[in-house]
Protein backbone atom coordinates (compact mmCIF):
# COMPACT_ATOMS: atom_id res chain seq x y z
CA UNK A 1 0.00 0.00 0.00
CA UNK A 2 2.87 2.31 0.85
CA UNK A 3 4.18 1.88 -2.48
CA UNK A 4 1.24 2.73 -3.78
CA UNK A 5 0.45 6.00 -1.92
CA UNK A 6 3.96 6.61 -3.20
CA UNK A 7 3.27 6.09 -6.70
CA UNK A 8 0.02 8.21 -7.17
CA UNK A 9 1.99 11.19 -5.07
CA UNK A 10 4.62 10.77 -7.79
CA UNK A 11 2.26 11.05 -10.51
CA UNK A 12 0.69 14.00 -9.27
CA UNK A 13 3.21 15.84 -8.73
CA UNK A 14 4.21 15.16 -12.29
CA UNK A 15 0.86 16.12 -13.37
CA UNK A 16 0.63 19.25 -11.84
CA UNK A 17 4.49 20.22 -12.89
CA UNK A 18 3.31 19.68 -16.23
CA UNK A 19 0.78 22.81 -15.69
CA UNK A 20 4.61 25.04 -15.65
CA UNK A 21 5.19 24.63 -18.71
CA UNK A 22 3.66 27.07 -21.37
CA UNK A 23 3.90 26.37 -24.72
CA UNK A 24 4.67 29.07 -27.61
CA UNK A 25 1.47 29.96 -29.71
CA UNK A 26 3.91 28.05 -32.64
CA UNK A 27 4.06 25.02 -30.01
CA UNK A 28 -0.17 24.70 -29.81
CA UNK A 29 -0.66 25.04 -33.33
CA UNK A 30 1.34 22.39 -33.81
CA UNK A 31 0.03 20.48 -31.57
CA UNK A 32 -3.50 20.90 -33.25
CA UNK A 33 -1.81 20.46 -36.81
CA UNK A 34 -0.52 16.74 -35.20
CA UNK A 35 -3.91 15.78 -34.04
CA UNK A 36 -5.39 16.98 -37.85
CA UNK A 37 -3.55 13.85 -39.43
CA UNK A 38 -4.04 10.78 -37.52
CA UNK A 39 -1.80 8.34 -38.45
CA UNK A 40 1.74 8.19 -38.36
CA UNK A 41 4.01 5.90 -39.81
CA UNK A 42 7.09 4.65 -37.10
CA UNK A 43 10.29 3.00 -38.31
CA UNK A 44 12.47 1.05 -35.89
CA UNK A 45 15.89 0.29 -38.38
CA UNK A 46 19.43 0.10 -37.40
CA UNK A 47 21.67 -2.37 -37.28
CA UNK A 48 20.08 -5.14 -35.43
CA UNK A 49 18.27 -5.21 -38.72
CA UNK A 50 21.00 -7.09 -40.40
CA UNK A 51 20.44 -9.93 -37.71
CA UNK A 52 16.61 -10.25 -38.52
CA UNK A 53 15.41 -10.66 -34.83
CA UNK A 54 14.29 -8.02 -33.71
CA UNK A 55 15.88 -4.50 -31.99
CA UNK A 56 16.32 -6.47 -28.91
CA UNK A 57 18.81 -8.55 -30.55
CA UNK A 58 21.50 -7.60 -28.16
CA UNK A 59 19.81 -8.05 -24.82
CA UNK A 60 17.99 -10.80 -25.79
CA UNK A 61 21.11 -12.94 -27.49
CA UNK A 62 23.03 -11.50 -24.66
CA UNK A 63 25.63 -10.82 -27.44
CA UNK A 64 29.06 -8.86 -26.11
CA UNK A 65 29.43 -5.86 -27.70
CA UNK A 66 32.07 -5.87 -29.10
CA UNK A 67 30.68 -8.59 -31.44
CA UNK A 68 27.42 -6.03 -31.80
CA UNK A 69 29.43 -3.05 -33.09
CA UNK A 70 31.40 -5.07 -35.25
CA UNK A 71 28.11 -5.45 -37.30
CA UNK A 72 28.20 -1.70 -38.56
CA UNK A 73 31.08 -3.23 -40.68
CA UNK A 74 28.57 -5.23 -43.03
CA UNK A 75 25.75 -3.22 -42.87
CA UNK A 76 24.99 -1.82 -46.37
CA UNK A 77 21.34 -1.18 -46.83
CA UNK A 78 22.07 -0.03 -50.72
CA UNK A 79 18.66 -0.68 -51.85
CA UNK A 80 17.57 2.34 -49.32
CA UNK A 81 15.11 4.66 -51.22
CA UNK A 82 14.23 7.69 -49.56
CA UNK A 83 11.70 8.73 -52.27
CA UNK A 84 10.10 5.52 -52.52
CA UNK A 85 9.73 5.50 -49.07
CA UNK A 86 8.30 8.58 -48.48
CA UNK A 87 5.73 7.69 -50.94
CA UNK A 88 4.46 4.70 -49.77
CA UNK A 89 4.10 6.45 -46.68
CA UNK A 90 2.32 9.50 -48.14
CA UNK A 91 0.00 7.48 -50.36
CA UNK A 92 -0.82 5.38 -47.39
CA UNK A 93 -2.58 8.40 -45.98
CA UNK A 94 0.05 9.05 -43.56
CA UNK A 95 0.69 12.32 -41.64
CA UNK A 96 4.01 11.73 -40.45
CA UNK A 97 6.93 9.80 -40.25
CA UNK A 98 8.84 8.68 -36.79
CA UNK A 99 12.41 7.31 -37.24
CA UNK A 100 14.44 6.01 -34.47
CA UNK A 101 17.59 8.26 -35.00
CA UNK A 102 19.15 6.15 -32.75
CA UNK A 103 17.82 3.14 -30.52
CA UNK A 104 19.24 1.57 -27.31
CA UNK A 105 21.87 -0.19 -29.40
CA UNK A 106 23.70 3.01 -29.21
CA UNK A 107 24.15 3.22 -32.81
CA UNK A 108 22.77 6.43 -34.66
CA UNK A 109 21.04 6.50 -38.32
CA UNK A 110 22.30 10.03 -38.92
CA UNK A 111 25.74 11.71 -39.27
CA UNK A 112 26.82 12.39 -35.82
CA UNK A 113 30.28 14.04 -34.82
CA UNK A 114 29.75 12.79 -30.82
CA UNK A 115 30.55 9.26 -31.49
CA UNK A 116 31.93 7.37 -34.65
CA UNK A 117 29.06 4.39 -34.42
CA UNK A 118 27.04 5.95 -36.96
CA UNK A 119 25.52 4.72 -40.30
CA UNK A 120 27.52 7.70 -42.07
CA UNK A 121 31.66 6.97 -40.11
CA UNK A 122 30.65 3.01 -39.26
CA UNK A 123 29.10 0.99 -42.14
CA UNK A 124 30.45 0.51 -45.61
CA UNK A 125 26.88 2.42 -46.59
CA UNK A 126 28.33 6.24 -45.49
CA UNK A 127 25.46 7.61 -46.45
CA UNK A 128 23.37 9.76 -44.11
CA UNK A 129 19.82 7.86 -43.84
CA UNK A 130 17.76 10.09 -41.25
CA UNK A 131 18.87 13.32 -43.31
CA UNK A 132 17.46 11.72 -47.20
CA UNK A 133 14.61 10.54 -45.61
CA UNK A 134 13.79 13.82 -43.67
CA UNK A 135 14.23 15.63 -46.88
CA UNK A 136 11.92 12.99 -48.92
CA UNK A 137 9.27 13.16 -46.34
CA UNK A 138 9.17 17.06 -45.92
CA UNK A 139 8.90 17.11 -49.98
CA UNK A 140 5.12 14.80 -49.43
CA UNK A 141 3.75 17.41 -46.95
CA UNK A 142 4.48 15.14 -43.91
CA UNK A 143 5.97 15.95 -40.81
CA UNK A 144 9.42 14.45 -39.81
CA UNK A 145 9.64 12.55 -36.06
CA UNK A 146 12.62 11.26 -34.51
CA UNK A 147 12.33 8.49 -31.89
CA UNK A 148 15.30 8.59 -29.35
CA UNK A 149 16.67 6.25 -26.25
CA UNK A 150 17.62 7.69 -23.76
CA UNK A 151 19.65 4.64 -22.76
CA UNK A 152 22.34 2.94 -23.74
CA UNK A 153 23.49 -0.66 -23.48
CA UNK A 154 26.85 -0.17 -25.26
CA UNK A 155 28.41 3.82 -24.21
CA UNK A 156 29.90 3.28 -20.31
CA UNK A 157 29.14 6.28 -19.10
CA UNK A 158 25.71 5.24 -19.35
CA UNK A 159 24.79 3.90 -15.68
CA UNK A 160 23.89 0.69 -16.22
CA UNK A 161 20.24 -0.52 -15.97
CA UNK A 162 18.20 -2.96 -15.64
CA UNK A 163 19.78 -5.55 -18.09
CA UNK A 164 17.82 -8.72 -18.18
CA UNK A 165 15.81 -7.51 -15.29
CA UNK A 166 18.88 -7.02 -12.84
CA UNK A 167 20.28 -3.66 -12.00
CA UNK A 168 23.79 -3.44 -12.58
CA UNK A 169 26.79 -0.83 -11.58
CA UNK A 170 29.50 0.34 -13.77
CA UNK A 171 32.71 2.27 -12.44
CA UNK A 172 32.90 4.16 -15.54
CA UNK A 173 29.51 5.21 -15.26
CA UNK A 174 29.38 9.01 -15.68
CA UNK A 175 25.72 10.72 -16.69
CA UNK A 176 27.11 14.15 -16.38
CA UNK A 177 29.18 13.01 -19.43
CA UNK A 178 26.30 10.79 -20.70
CA UNK A 179 23.81 13.71 -20.74
CA UNK A 180 26.20 16.17 -23.02
CA UNK A 181 26.45 13.56 -25.38
CA UNK A 182 22.90 13.10 -25.57
CA UNK A 183 22.50 16.91 -25.60
CA UNK A 184 25.02 17.59 -28.78
CA UNK A 185 23.70 15.30 -30.62
CA UNK A 186 19.98 16.71 -29.83
CA UNK A 187 21.42 20.08 -31.23
CA UNK A 188 22.65 18.04 -34.32
CA UNK A 189 19.59 16.25 -34.58
CA UNK A 190 17.57 19.91 -34.27
CA UNK A 191 19.54 20.96 -37.76
CA UNK A 192 17.27 18.79 -39.89
CA UNK A 193 13.97 20.38 -38.66
CA UNK A 194 12.25 17.78 -36.78
CA UNK A 195 8.46 18.29 -35.79
CA UNK A 196 8.71 16.04 -32.76
CA UNK A 197 10.94 13.88 -30.45
CA UNK A 198 10.03 10.93 -28.95
CA UNK A 199 12.22 9.92 -26.30
CA UNK A 200 11.77 6.30 -25.00
CA UNK A 201 14.14 4.10 -22.21
CA UNK A 202 13.24 5.93 -18.73
CA UNK A 203 12.09 2.26 -17.45
CA UNK A 204 15.75 1.39 -17.18
CA UNK A 205 16.54 3.07 -13.77
CA UNK A 206 15.16 2.86 -10.51
CA UNK A 207 12.38 5.02 -9.34
CA UNK A 208 13.70 8.52 -8.15
CA UNK A 209 16.77 8.55 -10.79
CA UNK A 210 17.16 11.88 -12.20
CA UNK A 211 17.19 12.28 -16.05
CA UNK A 212 17.27 15.69 -15.77
CA UNK A 213 14.87 15.62 -18.51
CA UNK A 214 13.97 19.33 -17.97
CA UNK A 215 17.24 20.17 -19.67
CA UNK A 216 16.95 18.29 -22.84
CA UNK A 217 13.60 19.35 -22.93
CA UNK A 218 14.20 23.24 -22.51
CA UNK A 219 17.64 22.95 -25.05
CA UNK A 220 14.53 21.66 -27.68
CA UNK A 221 12.31 24.30 -26.96
CA UNK A 222 14.77 27.08 -27.03
CA UNK A 223 15.99 26.06 -30.18
CA UNK A 224 12.52 24.93 -31.68
CA UNK A 225 9.59 26.41 -29.83
CA UNK A 226 7.29 24.73 -32.26
CA UNK A 227 8.92 21.10 -31.93
CA UNK A 228 6.69 18.65 -29.98
CA UNK A 229 7.82 16.61 -27.34
CA UNK A 230 6.50 12.93 -26.48
CA UNK A 231 8.22 10.77 -23.66
CA UNK A 232 7.45 7.04 -23.45
CA UNK A 233 7.66 6.90 -19.98
CA UNK A 234 4.00 5.48 -19.26
CA UNK A 235 2.82 7.61 -16.81
CA UNK A 236 1.20 11.17 -16.53
CA UNK A 237 2.72 13.67 -19.02
CA UNK A 238 6.05 15.28 -17.31
CA UNK A 239 7.00 19.09 -17.38
CA UNK A 240 7.61 20.52 -20.86
CA UNK A 241 6.08 17.44 -22.70
CA UNK A 242 3.43 18.00 -25.64
CA UNK A 243 1.96 14.95 -26.06
CA UNK A 244 1.25 11.72 -24.27
CA UNK A 245 1.72 7.99 -26.26
CA UNK A 246 0.20 4.56 -24.93
CA UNK A 247 2.44 1.87 -25.96
CA UNK A 248 0.49 -0.95 -27.65
CA UNK A 249 -2.89 0.12 -26.41
CA UNK A 250 -5.54 2.86 -26.48
CA UNK A 251 -5.77 5.58 -24.28
CA UNK A 252 -7.87 4.31 -21.06
CA UNK A 253 -6.61 0.37 -21.52
CA UNK A 254 -3.76 -1.94 -20.06
CA UNK A 255 -4.01 -4.79 -22.73
CA UNK A 256 -0.77 -4.28 -23.59
CA UNK A 257 0.40 -4.23 -19.75
CA UNK A 258 2.34 -0.55 -20.11
CA UNK A 259 -0.04 1.74 -18.94
CA UNK A 260 -1.53 0.96 -15.72
CA UNK A 261 -2.17 3.84 -13.93
CA UNK A 262 -1.48 5.95 -16.42
CA UNK A 263 -3.81 9.05 -16.69
CA UNK A 264 -5.05 10.76 -19.06
CA UNK A 265 -4.10 14.06 -20.11
CA UNK A 266 -5.55 16.68 -22.26
CA UNK A 267 -2.56 16.59 -24.32
CA UNK A 268 -2.53 15.03 -27.85
CA UNK A 269 -2.65 11.75 -27.57
CA UNK A 270 -0.81 8.97 -30.03
CA UNK A 271 -0.95 5.44 -29.30
CA UNK A 272 1.73 3.09 -30.89
CA UNK A 273 1.46 -0.85 -32.41
CA UNK A 274 3.69 -2.47 -34.85
CA UNK A 275 2.62 -4.27 -38.10
CA UNK A 276 3.35 -7.60 -36.80
CA UNK A 277 4.86 -8.50 -33.13
CA UNK A 278 8.48 -6.80 -33.36
CA UNK A 279 8.79 -3.55 -34.09
CA UNK A 280 12.61 -4.13 -35.79
CA UNK A 281 12.78 -6.56 -38.84
CA UNK A 282 12.56 -9.89 -37.65
CA UNK A 283 12.76 -12.98 -40.36
CA UNK A 284 10.61 -15.33 -38.53
CA UNK A 285 7.80 -12.75 -37.33
CA UNK A 286 5.60 -12.69 -40.25
CA UNK A 287 2.32 -12.56 -39.16
CA UNK A 288 1.27 -9.28 -40.15
CA UNK A 289 -2.22 -7.15 -39.66
CA UNK A 290 -4.49 -7.40 -41.53
CA UNK A 291 -6.10 -4.40 -43.44
CA UNK A 292 -9.23 -4.83 -40.98
CA UNK A 293 -7.49 -5.14 -37.89
CA UNK A 294 -5.36 -2.06 -39.00
CA UNK A 295 -8.45 0.15 -40.09
CA UNK A 296 -10.06 -1.31 -36.37
CA UNK A 297 -6.84 -0.05 -34.14
CA UNK A 298 -7.02 3.21 -36.37
CA UNK A 299 -11.03 4.14 -35.89
CA UNK A 300 -10.73 3.40 -32.27
CA UNK A 301 -7.77 5.04 -31.88
CA UNK A 302 -9.30 8.18 -33.36
CA UNK A 303 -12.40 7.65 -31.47
CA UNK A 304 -10.34 8.04 -27.88
CA UNK A 305 -8.87 10.86 -29.15
CA UNK A 306 -5.59 9.78 -30.39
CA UNK A 307 -3.25 9.14 -33.58
CA UNK A 308 -2.43 5.83 -34.09
CA UNK A 309 1.53 5.62 -35.01
CA UNK A 310 1.96 2.30 -36.95
CA UNK A 311 4.78 0.56 -37.24
CA UNK A 312 7.57 -0.89 -39.93
CA UNK A 313 10.63 -3.29 -39.33
CA UNK A 314 12.93 -2.50 -42.93
CA UNK A 315 15.44 -5.00 -43.39
CA UNK A 316 19.07 -4.30 -43.07
CA UNK A 317 18.92 -4.04 -47.35
CA UNK A 318 16.93 -1.10 -47.18
CA UNK A 319 13.94 -2.18 -48.21
CA UNK A 320 10.69 -2.05 -46.44
CA UNK A 321 9.44 -5.95 -46.06
CA UNK A 322 6.58 -6.69 -48.25
CA UNK A 323 4.01 -7.85 -46.58
CA UNK A 324 3.83 -3.80 -45.21
CA UNK A 325 4.06 -2.60 -48.35
CA UNK A 326 1.12 -4.35 -49.29
CA UNK A 327 -0.48 -2.94 -46.20
CA UNK A 328 0.56 0.21 -47.24
CA UNK A 329 -1.13 0.36 -50.46
CA UNK A 330 -4.10 -1.60 -49.25
CA UNK A 331 -4.85 1.25 -46.16
CA UNK A 332 -4.22 4.31 -49.13
CA UNK A 333 -7.39 2.86 -50.75
CA UNK A 334 -9.38 2.86 -47.76
CA UNK A 335 -8.19 6.32 -46.53
CA UNK A 336 -8.33 7.76 -49.63
CA UNK A 337 -12.28 6.77 -49.84
CA UNK A 338 -12.64 7.23 -45.77
CA UNK A 339 -10.07 9.27 -44.53
CA UNK A 340 -12.65 12.32 -43.80
CA UNK A 341 -13.78 10.15 -40.82
CA UNK A 342 -10.73 10.12 -39.14
CA UNK A 343 -8.49 12.83 -40.48
CA UNK A 344 -9.63 16.07 -38.88
CA UNK A 345 -11.74 13.72 -36.44
CA UNK A 346 -12.08 12.82 -32.87
CA UNK A 347 -13.63 11.55 -29.69
CA UNK A 348 -17.54 12.13 -29.79
CA UNK A 349 -18.27 11.85 -26.66
CA UNK A 350 -20.13 8.64 -26.96
CA UNK A 351 -19.20 5.43 -25.36
CA UNK A 352 -17.91 2.50 -27.84
CA UNK A 353 -20.65 0.47 -28.68
CA UNK A 354 -20.77 -4.24 -29.32
CA UNK A 355 -20.89 -2.97 -32.76
CA UNK A 356 -18.43 -0.24 -33.14
CA UNK A 357 -17.67 3.48 -32.26
CA UNK A 358 -18.18 7.08 -32.90
CA UNK A 359 -15.87 9.76 -34.72
CA UNK A 360 -16.62 13.24 -34.97
CA UNK A 361 -15.85 15.80 -37.10
CA UNK A 362 -16.64 19.68 -36.90
CA UNK A 363 -19.64 19.10 -39.13
CA UNK A 364 -20.43 15.02 -38.80
CA UNK A 365 -21.03 12.28 -36.71
CA UNK A 366 -19.59 9.72 -38.05
CA UNK A 367 -20.44 5.60 -37.04
CA UNK A 368 -18.42 2.85 -37.43
CA UNK A 369 -19.51 -0.83 -37.34
CA UNK A 370 -16.37 -2.48 -36.94
CA UNK A 371 -18.01 -5.48 -35.04
CA UNK A 372 -21.92 -6.22 -37.16
CA UNK A 373 -22.44 -9.30 -35.01
CA UNK A 374 -23.12 -6.49 -31.95
CA UNK A 375 -25.78 -4.87 -33.95
CA UNK A 376 -29.13 -4.90 -32.48
CA UNK A 377 -31.62 -7.23 -33.45
CA UNK A 378 -33.66 -4.92 -35.78
CA UNK A 379 -31.30 -3.28 -37.11
CA UNK A 380 -31.37 0.61 -35.59
CA UNK A 381 -28.73 2.14 -33.27
CA UNK A 382 -29.84 4.38 -31.13
CA UNK A 383 -28.43 7.13 -29.14
CA UNK A 384 -28.53 10.28 -27.99
CA UNK A 385 -26.10 13.11 -28.88
CA UNK A 386 -26.34 17.04 -28.07
CA UNK A 387 -29.61 16.47 -26.39
CA UNK A 388 -30.69 15.18 -29.70
CA UNK A 389 -31.92 11.30 -30.21
CA UNK A 390 -31.04 9.33 -33.12
CA UNK A 391 -32.22 6.40 -34.68
CA UNK A 392 -30.09 5.28 -37.41
CA UNK A 393 -31.31 2.44 -39.79
CA UNK A 394 -27.95 -0.15 -40.79
CA UNK A 395 -27.79 -0.30 -44.57
CA UNK A 396 -28.40 -3.95 -45.48
CA UNK A 397 -25.06 -4.17 -47.12
CA UNK A 398 -22.11 -4.36 -44.72
CA UNK A 399 -18.53 -3.30 -45.37
CA UNK A 400 -16.27 -6.04 -43.85
CA UNK A 401 -13.65 -4.04 -42.79
CA UNK A 402 -16.03 -0.76 -41.52
CA UNK A 403 -19.58 0.12 -42.23
CA UNK A 404 -19.04 4.21 -42.21
CA UNK A 405 -22.72 5.75 -41.73
CA UNK A 406 -21.84 9.77 -41.69
CA UNK A 407 -24.82 12.11 -39.75
CA UNK A 408 -24.31 15.84 -41.23
CA UNK A 409 -24.69 17.51 -37.75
Amino acid sequence: MRKFILTMLAALVCAGAAAQYTPSESNLEARREFSEKRLGIFLHWGIYSSFAQGEWYLQNAQLDSTVYMAAAGSFCPSKFDAEAWAEAFSDAGAGYVTLTSRHHDGFSMFATAQSPFNIVDGTPYGRDVLGELTEAVKSKGMKMHYYYSLLDWIRPDYPKGYEYGIPKTDSLADYNHYLEFEKAQIRELLAYGPAAFWFDGMWDQPEGFDWRLSEIYELIHSVDSACLIGNNHHRAPLEGEDFQMFERDLPGENLGGFSAGAPISLLPLETCETMNGSWGYCEWDTNYKSLKEIVDLLVRSVAKDANLLLNIGPMASGELPEPALERLKELGRWMRDHGESVNGCGASGLAPQPWGVTTLSSDHLYIHILEPSGLPDDGIIRFKFRGKTFWVMVPSIIDPIDTIIAIKL
